[in-house]
C-alpha cells in the first residue's frame, strides 16, 4: 500500500509527530484535512515503525476514517 505524508512548506521535510512521520493512505483525505498542504508519497525506505497514521495524531483521534465530509458541515 502506498503511504502519503505532508511536506513542510519551509523545511521541505516530511511532517512528524513525536519523531514519527505522519502518514495516510488517501491523498484526497489529507488534502481535505490540511488544505493547501503539499501531499507527497512517503519513501519506501522509511520503516513502518518510524511512521504514525494521521488518524492516531492526538488532535485527530475524534475523527472517523475513512472521512465522511458530511461530518464537517
Amino acid at each position: 500500500m502506498t503511504r502519503y505524508g505532508l511536506r513542510g512548506p519551509v523545511s521541505r521535510e516530511l511532517l512528524t509527530y513525536g519523531g514519527r512521520v505522519l502518514t495516510h493512505n488517501s491523498v484526497a483525505e489529507l488534502e481535505f484535512l490540511i488544505p493547501g498542504a503539499q501531499v507527497v508519497t512517503v519513501p519506501r525506505d522509511i520503516p513502518p515503525e518510524q511512521t504514525m497514521p494521521i488518524s492516531a495524531h492526538p488532535e485527530l483521534t475524534g475523527l472517523r476514517f475513512p472521512l465522511d465530509r458530511r461530518d464537517f458541515r
